[in-house]
């Protein structure tokens, strides 16, 4: 098995490319700590290395945002962890009712937002190991959560701005101002 790595905007994030589907069609999932990844053996090893901070589990890759350290020290571990899981045809997650699921809604505007999110940004944002989630849309203002590299990057204040913003405001003449929630 060949595991090829990708840098991120992130410099403190890579992306794990495993060359098979991960979390295939599933949505994907954040594990910010290893007391949320119980759900995951895969998560738990890339944890288990004690070099990661958290882990994103995308449709095909994984984007892990390490600790304090170098690349060089932690890539390895990381790189091994993948290895045996996927060697061993571990599953990714053991009980997928278990994960969080999205909520409807009857308002058109959220509606039009979550589906500019799921065609136009979310396959964007994932090239760089992250992922954009919609969290609510209250007085014009759409709040989004920032997960896998997309989490504490430098570039995502710009990201939120001038592209995401622009964009839905273009679509969308109701949103006024888009915000990031932890």
């Amino acid at each position: 098995m060949f595991i090829q790595t990708e840098a991120t905007p992130n410099p403190e994030t890579l992306k794990f490319l495993p060359g098979c589907d991960v979390m295939g069609e599933a949505s994907p999932v954040d594990f910010p700590n290893l007391a949320s990844a119980s759900n995951s053996p895969l998560a738990t090893a890339i944890f288990a290395t004690g070099f990661v901070d958290s882990v994103f589990l995308g449709r095909d890759f994984i984007s892990v945002t390490k600790r304090p350290g170098e690349w060089q020290h932690v890539k390895p571990a990381i790189l091994v962890a993948i290895m045996d899981h996927f060697v061993a045809c571990l599953p990714v997650i053991t009980d997928m009712a278990a994960l969080p699921e999205s909520e409807a809604s009857d308002d058109p505007v959220v509606a039009q937002i979550k589906q500019l999110i799921d065609t136009r940004i979310r396959p964007a944002v994932a090239q760089d190991g992250g992922d954009i989630v919609f969290h609510d849309f209250t007085d014009g203002v759409v709040s989004l959560h920032m997960r896998g590299a997309c989490a504490g990057c430098p570039s995502a204040t710009a990201t939120l701005k001038q592209g995401i913003e622009n964009m839905l405001r273009h679509y969308i003449p109701d949103v006024t101002e888009v915000r990031a929630v932890i």
